[in-house]
């Protein structure tokens, strides 16, 4: 199988599995004071420690969680009080279900956030809490998350940022970004899944409420014991990620582009700045279910949209805001894993010219 569904899980680093293994064989609670717990502890401070200095953060900021949908929630429950909430028209579903009611921040043809939409929504009354991804999940396009936070801090408001497809592909600092909270997610990256975090922001950290209470673990912000393997992991993953720029799969994707035009393909957010390994392909009259099954026949792994809705395949909300009309429904997503190779590309630039000639044939 070729796989090509990045967004939805990166394959472990082989970093992180050596990690990973190390830490299963620590038998100790990181909140024992005993020596096995000590040196529980110390593998989890280590992961701390190493993934604040990847993110441009401080360890005392950052909160291990389960994953990048714990990390949104937790932001968004805890910065909430006495602020009305704006996200974005194409955030991930993890913030959409933590903010109902939000006031919908759009997004142009390319997907990129309306900043003047935003100052306009900021100028409107009482403080908000701004949910913005630094990078989308279906398309790849980035927002102009530094002008955001510029914004927002002009207005008195506090700026969420999911990060959780951005990092290990693009270079982040916390600090620089000017952001109140960031999420991160360790399997997007190269790490296990089960592991997460927030970092925050010293305005954040102040008034911080938890979303789960329990034995005051993570400075009282997280309760619960924390999946030391799993964050050892992530830890490790995180800086093989950082050391390796992802602009090396750039031409990769480009390829994969190129053949997907050929085949009769529309790219989504293609004027837009994007990841370097993603790509939304809109074939017009085929349904994107239709095109993601005969690929998987063909031996290539590749999605539609999220692939956080319990395996269903739905119209992008995304691409529906972003204008794409029936093409919402028609397209799929291709993310390169940090492993792709040129004989990858061109097995689905094989697989995907073939499906589109046979299925526009058969629409015809």
């Amino acid at each position: 199988m070729t796989y090509l569904d990045a967004n939805a899980a990166e394959p472990l680093r082989p970093a992180a599995r050596a990690a990973m293994i190390e830490a299963l064989g620590q038998v100790g609670n990181p909140s024992s004071v005993h020596g096995p717990g000590r040196a529980a502890r110390r593998i989890l401070e280590d992961a701390r420690e190493s993934l604040a200095a990847s993110f441009g953060a401080r360890p005392a900021d950052l909160v291990f969680t389960s994953g990048g949908t714990e990390a949104d929630a937790l932001a968004l429950h805890a910065l909430s009080p006495g602020r009305r909430a704006i996200i974005g028209a194409t955030e991930h579903d993890a913030v959409r279900a933590a903010a109902p009611g939000a006031a919908i921040l759009p997004v142009d043809s390319s997907g990129v956030a309306d900043l003047a939409a935003l100052e306009a929504l900021l100028a409107e009354g009482e403080p908000a809490l701004v949910a913005l991804m630094l990078a989308n999940n279906e398309t790849g396009v980035l927002h102009p998350i530094v002008e955001a936070a510029r914004l927002c801090r002009r207005f008195g408001a506090l700026l969420h940022v999911d990060a959780v497809q951005a990092a290990g592909r693009l270079a982040i600092d916390f600090a620089a970004l000017g952001a109140a909270s960031l999420a991160l997610s360790s399997h997007k990256l190269g790490g296990p899944a089960g592991a997460g975090a927030l970092l925050l922001a010293p305005e954040a950290a102040e008034h911080f409420r938890p979303l789960i209470e329990g034995g005051g673990q993570e400075r009282g912000r997280r309760g619960g014991t924390p999946a030391l393997a799993a964050i050892a992991g992530f830890a490790a993953a995180a800086r093989e990620a950082l050391a390796v720029p992802s602009s090396v799969l750039g031409p990769l994707r480009d390829a994969a582009e190129r053949a997907a035009r050929a085949a009769g393909a529309i790219i989504l957010g293609v004027d837009a700045p994007r990841l370097d390994n993603t790509t939304a392909l809109a074939l017009p009259g085929i349904k994107a279910e239709t095109q993601v099954i005969a690929l998987d026949l063909a031996g290539v792994a590749v999605s539609a949209g999220a692939a956080c809705s319990s395996g269903k395949v739905a119209e992008s909300h995304v691409l529906r805001a972003m204008g794409a009309g029936v093409l919402a429904g028609q397209a799929i997503r291709v993310s390169l894993p940090w492993n792709a190779t040129e004989e990858d590309v061109q097995r689905f630039a094989t697989a995907y010219a073939e499906m589109a000639a046979r299925l526009l044939r058969r629409a015809a």
